[in-house]
Order: C-alpha cells, then sequence, then structure tokens
C-alpha cells in the first residue's frame, strides 16, 4: 500500500502525518508512508487545499486533518 500525505510541512500537515502513521500500525498493514511537499507535485493529484491524504493513488481526503478512525477505514480495505 502507498500512502502519501501532501503538504507544504505545516503543522496540520504533520499531524494529519503522524495520524496516518498511527493508524497503519494499529491497523496492523503493511505501507510505504510518503509526504510530498512539492507544490507541482500535489497539484498533480488534483488537490488544491492541504493536508490531504493519497492512498494508492486515491485521495482520500483535502484540507482537513482526517482522524485516526477514518485512516482506518481507508487502509483496511
Amino acid at each position: 500500500m502507498d500512502i502519501k500525505v501532501l503538504g507544504p510541512g505545516c503543522q496540520r500537515c504533520e499531524k494529519t502525518a503522524a495520524n496516518v502513521k498511527e493508524a497503519v500500525a494499529e491497523a496492523g498493514v503493511s505501507a510505504q508512508i510518503e509526504k510530498v511537499t512539492d507544490a507541482m507535485e500535489i497539484a498533480g493529484y488534483g488537490v488544491f487545499g492541504t493536508p490531504a491524504v493519497v492512498v494508492d493513488g486515491d485521495v482520500k481526503s483535502v484540507g482537513k486533518i482526517p482522524t485516526k478512525e477514518e485512516i482506518k477505514t481507508w487502509v483496511s480495505k
């Protein structure tokens, strides 16, 4: 599983990345988590608000900090 946290590195983006890491660990799934800070790469996903979370190429969240429970539903499928 490939998970990307999109954002410039702001506090909200860091919290999102932490929630993703914790949710993946709690769900017991194997995933590669990457932070994407390049504005052009972020725009390539059609995302214009951050933080955003992309799971296996599918944009799951934009402009908010998702909860660990939300993230677990995305990674447990």
